[in-house]
């Protein structure tokens, strides 16, 4: 197993650094130059980079990497990823470092963002983060539903290595979902306590998310009530005709956390 560590970039951007044996790999970089420079004090070799999605925030700095260091490049097949070598679609695996990667369909916050997945971690772009999911920029809620269910089929312990530090924003809408939830409330603390001594609030692991995270509990009573409650007419939401399916209570959330 590679070695992860987090490069941060632009304001709340984590690119995340996989080293083994003196080799490299990226996921979005979407600045060249905090890579670079990690890469060179390390003294390492680029050889892959990993790209979630098309926005420029995840692979702004891909030109001048591969001008460097001319690594395979992995992403989307359906987007438009620059110096991209090896289109993918989702089911695939592909080796990086010697380690089997799966790739993961999980559009919707772009139609063909993918994620990576190796036992133990998951890349997941800007699908789901601490506390919550990507906005719809491309996709339908049904999209991302069914991309977080994926997600959450995973095994608890794996650690989610999302793109930015969103955690303590998401919280505070999280809360206002599920102001009784326990594990909640101990988390808001934790991740207060972590940001307070500059330190990072993720990896979270996937039992946490599935735990606090609004929009992975859509099947929980407190979340369909609170959903319903704040999307639908007084009248019709008392006479229970709002739609209660999976898919109408994440976009309910969805839609509210947009607000927020």
């Amino acid at each position: 197993m590679f070695e992860i560590l987090p490069i941060p970039a632009f304001k709340d951007n984590y690119i995340w650094l996989l080293v083994r044996e003196g080799r490299a790999a990226v996921v979005d970089p979407g600045d060249a130059v905090p890579v670079i420079a990690r890469l060179e004090a390390l003294d390492l070799q680029l050889e892959t980079v990993l790209i979630t999605h098309h926005h420029d925030d995840h692979q702004g700095g891909v030109e001048e990497l591969v001008a460097r260091w001319q690594p395979r490049v992995f992403g989307p097949a359906g987007e438009s990823i620059t110096g991209g070598t090896d289109p993918l679609s989702g089911g695939e695996t592909s080796d990086v470092l010697g380690q089997v990667v799966d790739v993961l369909p999980v559009g919707g916050h772009t139609r063909g963002h993918l994620a990576y997945y190796v036992p133990g971690a998951l890349f997941c772009g800007d699908t789901l983060f601490g506390a919550g999911c990507g906005r719809l920029f491309e996709g339908t809620p049904a999209q991302m539903h069914a991309s977080l269910v994926r997600l959450a089929a995973l095994p608890d312990d794996t650690l989610v290595y999302c793109a930015h530090e969103y955690t303590e924003a998401n919280l505070r809408f999280a809360v206002a979902v599920e102001p009784e939830n326990v594990a909640l409330r101990a988390r808001v603390e934790r991740v207060a306590a972590l940001r307070a001594a500059g330190r990072y609030s993720v990896p979270s692991t996937l039992g946490e998310e599935k735990a606090t995270n609004p929009f992975l509990r859509c099947t929980e009573p407190a979340v369909i009530e609170a959903a319903q409650a704040h999307a639908a007419p007084q009248g019709d939401f008392l006479r229970g005709a709002v739609d209660t399916s999976q898919v109408a209570i994440f976009a309910a959330i969805r839609s509210w956390r947009n607000g927020f």
